[in-house]
């Protein structure tokens, strides 16, 4: 749900208008997040090690001083005075309980060592009210992905108070658009903030042209560190449970985090929520030399074609679960030792390999033949339902739109982030003005208003999977659940499940993380029985990790 740079090639669920990534080594993600290019990488990977510092990261308690107090500069200043903010009385009903909260939206200031603003952040956060004590009321801080998203996707899909009202099955509905009360709000487990990164949202660099200071996988990781650091030490809530959930390039950023607020600010989190995963790139990005991302994908394929009706009959009669065992018994066994024996193959192997292969896509085998063993993403979603004149989605494979090319090898765009872009836009703007009674009339960026990203070093790929390790390493109390959804081609499953598998990890620290699965897509709780569940699994898990 965004949108990306365009050396990028445009990954996010803001780009919703974008053409879909010519293969898996080129994704696009209308709105959620941006995938690296292959030959970058998220942070530096260097053994173990929390994200280097550089010379920038002076410890932003600096701008605490009495020094910074007494001679602030007229940058300050202003931006103290558009430091705004609004807060509003609402009441929601969960599980039979009321829930009397205030909502609060505005803008928090970050400074430099020198005490100079550097960026505003906005933000919208949801306290319970009546608790008698915070320290025992888990906070939650929330951000999507891109990068290059604003917060608005899970806030008005699964967390907040309000939701944006599609159909059950999570599919569009006609404008005009409209939200209803969330029955399955966290906000009876935990208070919520939603942050939206600089360049997201309302938040804006100081000076436009200081704004690539933002942009980067180390440097998203210091400021969000550093508003979190803020807005708990403002609100009086270092003693209280705290948790992160951040989804697609969320979850990367709530990786990096977890090393940035234990590094920088020694804040050890009870639990990250990570909803689909993607912290090692190379499980996602197909490039020459690797073929990794092609026997990652294909359960996901396998899930795609039972849903559209399109394997054969003896596959199509079976549970889903069922077809995917079948599917990553072969994907990781014959298929995977195909692909690793490449132009070695032999050529009875390969037609049988061939054979097996278009059994769990629903593609033909002279297709798969004519891809070498190796179907993108894009061709994929082409290719499937052809038949049709149709293309499937790429956050959501449910999701069909009408081809136009009839004669195109790949997907034209993502009829999935087509379908919501517009309802979480136009319900936002009403709600942050009408209920939360914000008013500013620059752009609110659902997504884009973020330039080049930094993925921190060169020829490698993005993979924050050992920022979590260490982590988890350093603090054995650190809980991690994962969401996946079986529908999710920008983050397939499958994908998560190799990641955590390869964590590196003690085994008991194995056991303090959970995956839970969802008959959706990326953003699986837009499909209401899922939304139900995943409240469900996410009260659970807060439950647990907040126990002292």
């Amino acid at each position: 749900m965004f949108q990306m740079p365009n050396s990028l090639r445009i990954l996010s669920f803001i780009a919703l208008t974008t053409s879909i990534a010519h293969s898996q080594a080129t994704p696009t993600e209308p709105e959620k997040a941006v995938l690296p290019p292959q030959e970058k990488k998220a942070n530096e990977g260097q053994g173990g090690k929390f994200m280097k510092e550089d010379k920038g990261n002076k410890e932003a308690a600096a701008d605490k001083t009495e020094g910074a107090k007494d001679e602030k500069s007229k940058e300050d200043t202003s931006a103290d005075k558009s430091e705004k903010k609004t807060q509003t009385e609402h009441s929601l009903t969960l599980n039979g309980q009321k829930i009397d909260f205030t909502a609060t939206a505005g803008l928090l200031s970050l400074k430099d060592g020198e005490g100079k603003v550097t960026a505003d952040i906005f933000y919208i956060a949801y306290t319970k009210k009546g608790v008698a004590d915070p320290a025992n009321r888990p906070l939650t801080f929330s951000f999507n992905g891109g990068p290059g998203s604003s917060s608005v996707w899970m806030h008005l899909g699964l967390l907040g108070p309000k939701r944006v009202k599609l159909r059950d099955d999570g599919f569009a509905v006609p404008p005009p658009y409209q939200l209803v009360e969330n029955e399955f709000s966290l906000l009876d487990e935990t208070d919520l903030v939603f942050i939206d990164p600089v360049g997201t949202g309302y938040s804006r660099a100081s000076k436009p042209e200081e704004a690539k200071n933002f942009f980067g996988v180390n440097e998203d990781a210091r400021s969000i560190g550093e508003f979190i650091r803020l807005y708990i030490t403002k609100n009086t809530r270092w003693p209280s449970p705290k948790f992160l959930i951040g989804e697609s390039y969320g979850t990367t950023r709530a990786a990096a985090l977890s090393g940035e607020l234990l590094r920088t600010h020694r804040m050890n989190l009870n639990g990250i929520m990570l909803v689909s995963t993607v912290l090692n790139f190379q499980t996602i990005w197909g490039s020459e030399g690797n073929d990794l991302p092609f026997v990652l994908y294909l359960p996901s394929f396998t899930a795609t074609a039972w849903y559209h009706q399109k394997l054969p009959a003896d596959l199509q009669k079976k549970p889903l679960a069922e077809v995917l065992q079948e599917s990553e018994k072969f994907t990781s066994g014959d298929y995977n030792e195909a692909l690793l024996l490449g132009a070695s193959l032999p050529a009875q192997q390969r037609a049988a390999v061939v054979k097996q292969m278009a059994r769990f896509t629903g593609l033909s085998e002279t297709f798969v033949a004519a891809s070498d063993l190796r179907v993108s993403l894009s061709r994929f979603n082409a290719e499937l339902l052809r038949d049709q004149r149709l293309v499937t989605g790429r956050f959501d494979s449910r999701y069909t739109s009408y081809m136009r090319d009839r004669l195109g090898n790949e997907a034209e765009r993502d009829p999935s982030a087509d379908a919501v872009f517009s309802a979480f836009a136009s319900t936002f703007n009403h709600y942050v003005r009408h209920d939360l009674k914000f008013e500013d009339d620059r752009p609110y960026n659902i997504l884009g208003g973020v330039g080049k990203w930094n993925w921190d070093a060169e020829n490698q790929f993005a993979n924050v999977s050992e920022i979590l390790a260490e982590s988890m390493t350093a603090n054995p109390f650190l809980k991690v659940h994962v969401s996946n959804g079986f529908y999710d081609m920008a983050t397939p499953y499958y994908a998560a499940r190799y990641t955590f598998s390869h964590l590196n990890i003690h085994p008991e620290l194995m056991k303090n993380i959970t995956q839970d699965d969802y008959t959706a897509g990326h953003m699986m709780y837009l499909n209401l029985p899922d939304l139900k569940k995943q409240k469900e699994d996410l009260a659970k898990f807060i439950r647990a990790a907040s126990q002292k």
